[in-house]
Protein backbone atom coordinates (compact mmCIF):
# COMPACT_ATOMS: atom_id res chain seq x y z
CA UNK A 1 0.00 0.00 0.00
CA UNK A 2 1.35 3.41 -0.94
CA UNK A 3 0.67 6.29 1.44
CA UNK A 4 1.28 9.98 0.76
CA UNK A 5 3.29 11.70 3.50
CA UNK A 6 2.42 15.28 2.65
CA UNK A 7 3.43 17.87 5.21
CA UNK A 8 1.62 20.79 3.63
CA UNK A 9 -1.99 21.54 2.83
CA UNK A 10 -1.43 22.30 -0.82
CA UNK A 11 -1.23 19.94 -3.75
CA UNK A 12 1.78 19.96 -6.07
CA UNK A 13 0.04 22.49 -8.31
CA UNK A 14 -0.63 24.95 -5.46
CA UNK A 15 -4.24 23.91 -4.92
CA UNK A 16 -5.58 22.91 -1.53
CA UNK A 17 -5.92 19.14 -1.07
CA UNK A 18 -9.30 17.51 -0.45
CA UNK A 19 -8.20 16.41 3.05
CA UNK A 20 -7.23 19.97 3.95
CA UNK A 21 -10.50 21.34 2.61
CA UNK A 22 -12.42 18.79 4.67
CA UNK A 23 -10.46 19.62 7.82
CA UNK A 24 -10.94 23.36 7.35
CA UNK A 25 -14.61 23.12 6.43
CA UNK A 26 -15.87 20.80 9.14
CA UNK A 27 -12.96 20.60 11.57
CA UNK A 28 -12.49 16.90 10.87
CA UNK A 29 -9.29 15.13 9.86
CA UNK A 30 -9.28 11.79 8.01
CA UNK A 31 -7.79 8.58 9.37
CA UNK A 32 -5.21 7.08 6.98
CA UNK A 33 -6.88 5.04 4.23
CA UNK A 34 -7.01 1.30 4.83
CA UNK A 35 -6.64 1.47 8.61
CA UNK A 36 -8.93 0.71 11.54
CA UNK A 37 -7.46 2.91 14.25
CA UNK A 38 -7.36 2.04 17.94
CA UNK A 39 -8.63 4.77 20.25
CA UNK A 40 -6.84 4.61 23.59
CA UNK A 41 -7.68 5.90 27.06
CA UNK A 42 -4.48 7.97 27.21
CA UNK A 43 -1.68 9.30 25.00
CA UNK A 44 0.30 6.13 24.46
CA UNK A 45 0.35 2.51 23.40
CA UNK A 46 0.43 1.40 27.05
CA UNK A 47 -3.10 2.71 27.60
CA UNK A 48 -6.12 0.46 27.08
CA UNK A 49 -8.03 0.43 23.81
CA UNK A 50 -11.49 1.93 24.38
CA UNK A 51 -12.79 1.49 20.82
CA UNK A 52 -11.64 1.38 17.20
CA UNK A 53 -12.38 3.86 14.43
CA UNK A 54 -13.55 2.22 11.19
CA UNK A 55 -11.78 2.66 7.87
CA UNK A 56 -12.63 6.03 6.33
CA UNK A 57 -13.45 7.70 9.65
CA UNK A 58 -12.75 11.35 10.34
CA UNK A 59 -11.88 12.84 13.73
CA UNK A 60 -12.24 16.23 15.37
CA UNK A 61 -9.12 17.07 17.35
CA UNK A 62 -9.90 18.82 20.65
CA UNK A 63 -6.27 19.17 21.73
CA UNK A 64 -2.92 17.44 21.33
CA UNK A 65 -0.33 16.15 23.80
CA UNK A 66 3.00 14.32 23.68
CA UNK A 67 3.05 10.59 24.41
CA UNK A 68 4.47 7.33 23.10
CA UNK A 69 6.35 7.67 19.80
CA UNK A 70 4.52 5.78 17.04
CA UNK A 71 5.37 5.11 13.39
CA UNK A 72 2.46 5.16 10.98
CA UNK A 73 1.55 6.02 7.40
CA UNK A 74 2.15 9.75 8.03
CA UNK A 75 5.56 9.36 9.62
CA UNK A 76 6.82 8.89 13.18
CA UNK A 77 5.35 11.11 15.86
CA UNK A 78 4.96 11.39 19.62
CA UNK A 79 1.89 13.62 19.19
CA UNK A 80 -1.43 12.17 20.35
CA UNK A 81 -4.76 13.69 19.39
CA UNK A 82 -7.54 13.96 21.98
CA UNK A 83 -10.80 13.22 20.16
CA UNK A 84 -13.07 13.00 23.20
CA UNK A 85 -13.05 12.54 26.95
CA UNK A 86 -10.46 9.83 27.64
CA UNK A 87 -10.00 9.13 23.91
CA UNK A 88 -6.65 9.50 22.14
CA UNK A 89 -5.30 8.47 18.74
CA UNK A 90 -1.76 8.64 17.41
CA UNK A 91 -1.25 11.61 15.09
CA UNK A 92 0.89 9.34 12.84
CA UNK A 93 -2.41 7.88 11.56
CA UNK A 94 -4.31 11.16 11.10
CA UNK A 95 -3.87 13.32 8.00
CA UNK A 96 -3.54 16.78 9.49
CA UNK A 97 -1.30 18.19 6.76
CA UNK A 98 1.42 18.91 9.34
CA UNK A 99 4.21 17.13 11.20
CA UNK A 100 3.57 19.38 14.21
CA UNK A 101 0.72 20.53 16.40
CA UNK A 102 -2.49 21.69 14.68
CA UNK A 103 -4.58 22.13 17.85
CA UNK A 104 -3.95 23.54 21.33
CA UNK A 105 -1.98 21.43 23.79
CA UNK A 106 -4.01 19.42 26.29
Amino acid sequence: MSVDQSTDVEGGDGTTTAAAVTAMAVGSYPVAPGYRLNVRSGPGTGYSVVRALPEGAGVRINCQTPGTRVSGPYGTSNIWDNIGSGQYVSDAYIRTGSDGYVAPRC
